[in-house]
């Protein structure tokens, strides 16, 4: 997998991100020792000590801190299709990290699933312990959709909706959607709400680029609800609309290529068949593996 592909002389703490000039890492850095430093503490405290309201409270503060850090704009439509006393599973179309501080704008109290890696991050991985996310693997599916299932059900019991990606990648929007978010809508007889998400791969795009953007701009529209007891039938036209919407919305949304992001081989994947071409190049790509692989044997 590719990782932080492009280098700028300006790393920021951590090694993470960089930016492109001195004054940005200077404005970066100050910034950052505020969000990581006294919010993040109160964050982290309030996540492992105090209630769910406390925690949901001070993560939303963050978030709002972190959001005027980055100079970022998010740009909400359709927020009215949400009922706030409803437990949802939340299916956003997602496209990088900065993508959880919009949505932080739901009127909704939310636990995550989340990538495995990110529990082993220096900052993100006590605040998901503390906060009782549940670490998802992509290469356990069955055990990992049990996993999500019972943290689901427990959300639920808190009166929380359940946030899960349904591509499990931010590698681009043509990358197909996974069975697991509708099957537990399904399974739990809770309304799927799908959210479309364009812009945060400008504002951060790890780990294609480790390059930091302020000033950029989140587009966040929630569509309507889809029952829980109609959810599987209509999961193929849900897609179709999500990304539709997306393609359709500016910020654009952002696109997977091979040649600048990398194969991604062994990373369980495909391609949505609305974008033939790129599904061919992908299945091309992996045929001459398979070939390759049986020529060494």
């Amino acid at each position: 997998m590719p990782h932080d592909a492009d280098t700028h002389p300006y790393v920021l703490p951590g090694g993470k991100a960089s930016v492109t000039s001195r004054r940005k890492q200077l404005r970066a850095s100050t910034r950052g020792a505020w969000l990581f430093g006294p919010a993040y503490l109160r964050t982290l405290l309030a996540a492992r000590y105090g209630s769910r309201r406390q925690m949901h409270t001070a993560t939303r503060s963050w978030a709002r801190h972190a959001t005027r850090a980055l100079e970022l704009t998010i740009e909400t439509h359709g927020t009215h299709r949400i009922e706030p006393d409803q437990q949802y599973v939340v299916a956003p179309l997602h496209e990088g990290f900065a993508d959880v501080l919009a949505l932080s704008r739901l009127p909704l109290d939310m636990a995550y699933s989340a990538a495995e890696e990110l529990f082993a991050w220096r900052f993100l991985g006590p605040y998901l312990r503390a906060s009782g996310q549940s670490p998802v693997s992509i290469d356990n599916g069955v055990g990992s959709y049990r996993r999500m299932l019972r943290s689901a059900r427990a959300a639920f019991g808190r009166n929380e909706s359940y946030v899960v990606f349904p591509q499990g990648s931010i590698l681009g929007i043509e990358v197909a959607f996974h069975e697991g978010a509708f099957t537990l809508a399904a399974q739990t007889g809770r309304p799927l709400l799908p959210v479309v998400l364009t812009g945060g791969a400008s504002v951060w795009d790890h780990p294609y680029s480790s390059q930091l953007n302020f000033g950029q701009k989140i587009r966040l529209e929630v569509l309507d609800p889809i029952d829980s007891t109609e959810v599987i039938h209509c999961a193929r036209e849900i897609e179709i609309e999500m990304k539709e919407r997306a393609l359709a919305a500016t910020p654009t949304p952002r696109r997977f290529d091979p040649d600048r992001d990398g194969w991604w081989d062994g990373y369980r994947y495909e391609i949505d068949p609305a974008f033939p071409d790129l599904a061919r190049r992908v299945a091309d790509h992996r045929g001459l593996l398979l070939t390759s692989e049986s020529e060494a044997f």
